[in-house]
């Protein structure tokens, strides 16, 4: 079974800025996608769904991508 990667599990000496911007829509609308891509990327590695292993890839990145950028939002201030 595949592990998820929620925010607070990967920062959790973040906590409080996570929960202090989901206020912001901008950071909400990231965050949302974050935790759908990694739950979906989830069902794909546990074989609940299927994809090819270049769709799972790409999700792999996006989902990166995603992290690298809350991460900035979170680092700044």
């Amino acid at each position: 079974m595949s592990d998820h990667h929620p925010l607070i599990k990967d920062f959790p000496e973040l906590r409080e800025r996570i929960h202090a911007l989901k206020a912001d829509a901008h950071f909400a609308r990231l965050e949302k996608e974050y935790e759908d891509l990694d739950k979906q990327i989830v069902r794909l590695e546990d074989r609940i769904e299927h994809s090819s292993d270049a769709e799972l890839d790409q999700l792999k990145t996006r989902r990166v991508q995603l992290k690298d950028d809350l991460y900035r939002l979170l680092s700044a201030a």
